[in-house]
């Protein structure tokens, strides 16, 4: 059953993803030649007004074709699509929010989850502040002279990358790799430079300096709050994601990557757990597809907005063999992603 769930969670995401983009395509009149659930060859094809509504037979994913796209004309030579519906003939404005469509659904689609779910449980557990609690005899935190009351502002290591978290589950998952780091803490008006080099800890299986932090705050859930308490989920998500993503940047927490080995592993032991848990997964792989969606490369959504402005601000179109070189160049960036976060997975796997 894990590989039907591992499908149906990526199907949803990727489908949900593209029917924003064909939503808004259609309010600002760009003509769409096709939309489809899934890849590969046709099972199931109904045309409505202009576009053909597609069920492929490899459930992975889907696709919106517009007119004004290379692959979509190329796909539709034979359509006469009069120029004024084409997507790059649109207005700057429209052309961006037609992009930002599909991440904005599965940002939706991640606060409906998350919110339904809460709302499910009845309560919903909130991380406490950054504030040190308890100080462990002995620990690194101890000997680097922690104090309890210590509010933390923010975690510095050695290849300036840092946190600055506004709850303590934002320091927890900063991952520390055992190198000395820089704890910068509100003392009373005071604030002071507490460097620690963590330790691990075979009980936790992770690095740990020895503080605890307050008791978690428990908030009553209604069908009225359960939305903003979802939303908080999100922010909280968010936040360590581009944590993550920032801490690539200064090389280090490359080894936390996971590809779809790793998610198909998430998928199994999460739908274990029933259908709340993976429920929960569908909507972390949301909001981590459309975070990543807003990433300015080129291949992607986020990389699409910057061309189009910039392309908007000298009032001239990206020469296309240029477009080409960057496409290519990004795509490779990705897969060479792609298949270290695969590897990662692998290793972990094997338990390397």
């Amino acid at each position: 059953m894990t590989i039907i769930y591992f499908l149906i969670l990526l199907s949803v995401v990727v489908v949900i993803h593209e029917a924003g983009h064909l939503i808004a395509a259609k309010l600002f009149g760009v003509y769409c030649y096709e939309f489809s659930i899934g890849m590969g060859p046709a099972v199931y094809s109904k045309k409505t007004d202009e576009t053909v509504y597609s069920i492929r037979a490899l459930p992975i994913g889907g696709y919106v074709s517009m007119a004004g796209e290379e692959d979509g004309d190329a796909a539709y030579p034979d359509v006469k699509v009069p120029d004024d519906r084409r997507l790059k003939n649109k207005k700057t404005w429209q052309k961006v929010i037609i992009m930002l469509a599909g991440v904005t659904m599965n940002f939706l689609l991640a606060w409906v989850l998350f919110s339904l779910i809460i709302l499910s449980n009845g309560a919903y557990s909130g991380s406490p502040e950054p504030l040190v609690e308890s100080v462990r005899e002995n620990s690194p935190a101890e000997a680097a002279g922690f104090q309890a009351g210590d509010r933390i502002i923010k975690i510095e290591r050695e290849d300036g990358s840092y946190v600055k978290p506004e709850t303590f589950l934002d320091m927890q998952t900063f991952v520390s790799d055992g190198k000395p780091e820089t704890y910068y803490v509100q003392r009373g008006s005071e604030e002071i430079a507490l460097t620690v080099v963590p330790e691990y800890s075979e009980e936790a299986g992770t690095y740990m300096i020895g503080i605890t932090g307050p008791s978690a705050s428990i908030h009553k859930v209604n069908l009225l709050n359960c939305w903003y308490y979802g939303f908080a989920e999100m922010g909280m998500i968010v936040r360590l994601l581009i944590t993550t993503i920032r801490s690539l940047f200064y090389g280090s927490g490359a080894d936390q990557l996971s590809g779809p080995v790793g998610i198909y592993q998430a998928t199994e032991a999460y739908a274990a757990m029933g259908l709340k848990s993976f429920l929960f997964l569908m909507a972390e792989i949301s909001l981590n597809i459309g975070i990543f969606n807003l990433l300015p490369l080129p291949v992607l959504d986020g990389g699409q907005i910057v061309i189009t402005l910039a392309e908007a601000a000298v009032h001239k179109e990206l020469n296309a063999k240029v477009k080409t070189v960057i496409m290519l160049v990004c795509w490779v960036l990705l897969i060479g992603l792609m298949i270290f976060a695969t590897w990662n997975d692998i290793r972990r796997l094997m338990g390397g």
